[in-house]
């Protein structure tokens, strides 16, 4: 750090601009704190930028689930059909395969794109004998939803690229149901519907029955965490409902669409949020996911050769352009062991800048640092908001998505801020959570199966 305040002042001074302290730090979870108990709330719930959607899951695994169970997994440009057999708590077997969903399925008609996921999923039962074997399914579906009920859920806004028609507004269960039906062929109970955070939190809870908080750190963030029922105000019956505990999904992403995270936001953050396809919507989102890191840096970037201070006398093309900058760089950039920056100079020369000044590159991944840093910190922020809301002292945190899994220190930066911001009050662990939105649909498929 101190070589690239020496070296580099002009890049040390944008990097600088990322810094959040632990002052910062509390003034957040504050922010946070309060926009959670306006997302419970019936009187402010509109107002609320983290809505707090009810799952209707009030009932996590015990580990005692058995038997078959179908899992559909949409989130993304790819989804999947997974057969689930649940034979111990040690022993879950995974049979499944992806599909891969066209450019012109995500922007058409809704009713197209749930006739191929019915193919699909016909196709997927025809293959593994299960024509007539009358199984529950679980549906995985992460996009902003609104449940009415286990089996109800709304889409409120497409994201992630898909504008498929007549899909927002409608409980996507039942477009799933019609298009089972139109084919005929299919003998498959769909039970219930959940995002990839609550399956998450499922299947996590399988093997720990203590985890009590689901997070997905990958294209997006979103967490979701175990609510007491009477708090939980757009539950029709909170008041005397016969279970203690629901999930509840915070869709925390749009926080700081109303502005309260500005305090701690750059003028890059600014650029990239105007450039993207939803302006001034999923502000905390982005300073998070692995969908924004990897501009940041690219934006910095292209600033700092602007002014000649790094890659001097290089020009790219490539790096021009928006998006060009993956955030797998960043994850592959930080892997290199200190002092050496083998993996750095690769990306640099698929970028079309052929360099092997060493500096220049040390200054390259203390930007890529800067950026996963405070990613890092700001859901360190949102893991403790939710841990002091419950009021626990002993859990597990499931989490999963690209970010988490794959950047090299991310577990590691997440496990410093969090016990710097709880200071020894709760004991926690951090756990990968194996196939959340596969498993943990089948979870929830069993648990609704045994009600």
């Amino acid at each position: 750090m101190d070589e690239v305040r020496t070296l580099y002042p002009d890049a040390y001074k944008i990097c600088q601009q990322f810094e959040i302290d632990q002052h910062k730090m509390e003034e957040i979870i504050l922010r946070m704190t309060r926009e959670i108990s306006m997302g419970l709330a019936k009187d402010t719930h509109s107002r609320a930028t983290i809505k707090c959607f009810v799952t209707y899951v009030q009932d996590l695994p015990t580990g005692r689930e058995r038997g078959r169970y179908l899992a559909l997994d949409l989130g993304g440009t790819n989804f999947r059909v997974l057969l689930v057999t649940l034979e111990s708590e040690s022993t879950v077997n995974i049979d499944g395969k992806t599909y891969g969903i066209s450019k012109e399925l995500m922007e058409g008609s809704g009713v197209k794109l749930f006739d191929f996921i019915a193919q699909c999923l016909s196709d997927f039962c025809k293959d593994h004998k299960l024509e007539n074997a009358n199984l529950s399914l679980g549906f995985t579906f992460s996009f902003p939803c609104k449940q009415l009920g286990i089996d109800n859920g709304t889409l409120v806004a497409w994201t992630k690229g898909f504008k498929a028609d007549g899909v927002v507004n409608k409980n996507v269960v039942e477009l799933l149901r019609e298009a089972i039906t139109r084919r005929g062929d299919l003998k498959v109970q769909v039970v219930a519907i959940l995002n990839d955070t609550t399956g998450t939190l499922m299947s996590c809870a399988f093997t720990r029955q203590n985890c009590k908080i689901g997070m997905i750190v990958g294209t997006g963030s979103n967490a979701c965490y175990v609510e007491k029922t009477s708090n939980v105000e757009m539950f029709p019956g909170y008041q005397n409902s016969p279970k203690p505990h629901m999930i509840i999904n915070c869709e925390w992403g749009a926080f700081g669409d109303n502005g309260v995270l500005d305090f701690v936001r750059t003028r890059y953050d600014v650029e990239v949020d105007s450039h993207s396809m939803n302006p001034k919507k999923q502000i905390y989102e982005k300073c998070i996911s692995g969908m924004y890191m990897g501009e940041l840096v690219r934006y910095i970037l292209v600033e700092l050769m602007d002014r000649d201070v790094i890659f001097k006398g290089v020009k790219s093309q490539t790096l021009q352009q928006r998006g060009k900058f993956d955030t797998r760089f960043i994850t592959e950039i930080e892997s290199d062991e200190p002092g050496k920056f083998r993996n750095a100079a690769m990306v640099m020369d698929n970028l079309g800048i052929r360099t092997s000044n060493e500096k220049d590159l040390m200054c390259l991944r203390y930007i890529c640092e800067t950026i996963s840093t405070r990613s890092a910190k700001l859901a360190a922020c949102g893991l403790v908001c939710l841990i002091r809301k419950m009021n626990v002292k002993d859990l597990a945190v499931g989490i999963d998505g690209s970010v988490y899994r794959f950047h090299p220190h991310y577990h590691r930066l997440l496990m410093q801020n969090m016990n710097l911001l709880l200071n020894g009050t709760v004991r926690f662990e951090l756990v990968l959570s194996e196939d959340g939105s596969g498993r943990g649909a089948a979870l929830i498929a069993a648990v609704c199966a045994k009600d």
